[in-house]
């Protein structure tokens, strides 16, 4: 294996294990090296994917990942996935190795930016956009509701990494009323499981829910879509 490169599982046990002796060469290292994942499934399986720092941006665990596969993987074929706040792009380039037709990552934070573009390069229908995702979503969802194609969208918003996010969900939620919804098929939260939402927001219905000690997944169907 390149040397240069860290498994996340790796780097997260090196951090824990540092004594205090050599925690400063081990942070100088830790920097240094490239940390990756891969995707778990589909026609990709197995591919390396790049991840920013864990210090800015908190990557979708692998169980949480698989849940959201598992359970949506079905009805995802030739359909468009949206990761909104999406970090190195990893649940898009999840999404397209089970078949969406396309996907698109929106993120803020140039540094993830940079390492999302390079995971686009897996697959040419990989679409990533840097800038605000309540600036750019309804943008986005407009300009995708031209194509009459359904859309499953996927919220992650920052908890317990970045400052300014205690009202996150109320900004959400927000959001999601001012969208067009009529090609929104799917709604899926990737929240802090101290958080209860709603079981109906608009015309989506809470039909999911799962947790995964502090995180939790919901999910919500276009009832008007049944």
């Amino acid at each position: 294996m390149n040397k240069d490169f860290i498994h996340v599982k790796d780097f997260l046990n090196n951090q824990k294990n540092t004594s205090k002796l050599n925690k400063q060469t081990n942070k100088n290292h830790s920097t240094q090296s490239k940390i990756y994942t891969y995707i778990e499934s589909g026609q990709y399986k197995g591919k390396k994917l790049l991840l920013p720092s864990l210090e800015k941006t908190r990557s979708t665990k692998s169980i949480v990942k698989s849940c959201v596969f598992n359970t949506i993987r079905q009805n995802l074929r030739n359909k468009i996935f949206i990761e909104a706040f999406g970090g190195s792009a990893l649940m898009a380039a999840e999404a397209l190795s089970n078949y969406a037709l396309k996907s698109y990552a929106i993120e803020l934070d140039k540094n993830a930016y940079k390492i999302a573009v390079q995971n686009s390069k897996i697959d040419n229908n990989l679409n990533v956009i840097q800038g605000d995702t309540f600036e750019i979503l309804p943008q986005l969802v407009e300009k995708l509701t031209k194509e009459n194609i359904p859309i499953f969208l996927y919220l992650d918003p920052p908890f317990d990494i970045r400052k300014g996010f205690e009202k996150i969900y109320e900004k959400i939620y927000s959001l999601l009323t001012m969208l067009n919804r009529n090609n929104l098929e799917k709604i899926i939260f990737e929240h802090h499981s101290k958080i209860e939402l709603s079981q109906n927001i608009e015309e989506f219905q809470k039909n999911k829910s799962k947790k995964f000690g502090l995180t939790t997944l919901s999910f919500y169907q276009n009832t008007l879509k049944n």
